[in-house]
């Protein structure tokens, strides 16, 4: 087994674990969350997704680290200059957002906006953590299947 080999399976991995976390985030856990008294689901939300968020920070990071090795062990900078390849623009994209998040919005920013909009207004503020959750695993789905496709040859 080459290390290109071993960066694709780990890449792979990173992907089902990260991805199949946010959809278990929106299809299981945000339900279940909906469930409860509205003034309490900040605190269920927060305790649960939380113990996600450092499963996704590291998911994140190997999933780059190995998207950039393959790019850059197989030369494929140039795709990310043809519109034939627009799946590896929106793996780039959708690990970027997912990162900016994960590093940077959420905790400098998002868990203080998330608290006190929780308090004023729970149910307004519950389900557009609902949209965005549902929009942030249609586009990861979307690339996902488009990845699999393009680089197969498929488009």
């Amino acid at each position: 087994m080459d290390d290109l080999s071993i960066a694709r399976a780990l890449h792979v991995v990173g992907v089902v674990l990260w991805i199949g976390g946010v959809g278990m985030v929106t299809t299981v856990l945000l339900p279940v969350v909906k469930r409860d008294v509205a003034s309490q689901r900040h605190a269920l939300f927060e305790a649960i997704e939380g113990r996600f968020a450092r499963q996704a920070r590291a998911t994140t990071l190997l999933v780059g680290a190995t998207g950039f090795y393959m790019t850059w062990e197989q030369g494929l900078w140039d795709r990310l200059l043809d519109s034939a390849f627009w799946w590896m623009h929106a793996m780039v994209g959708v690990w970027l957002v997912f990162t900016l998040m994960l590093f940077l919005i959420e905790p400098l920013w998002l868990h203080r906006w998330f608290a006190h909009a929780a308090a004023l207004r729970p149910e307004r503020t519950f389900r557009t953590i609902v949209i965005l959750h549902w929009l942030l695993l249609g586009t990861s789905l979307i690339t996902v299947a488009g990845a699999v496709v393009g680089s197969h040859g498929g488009f």
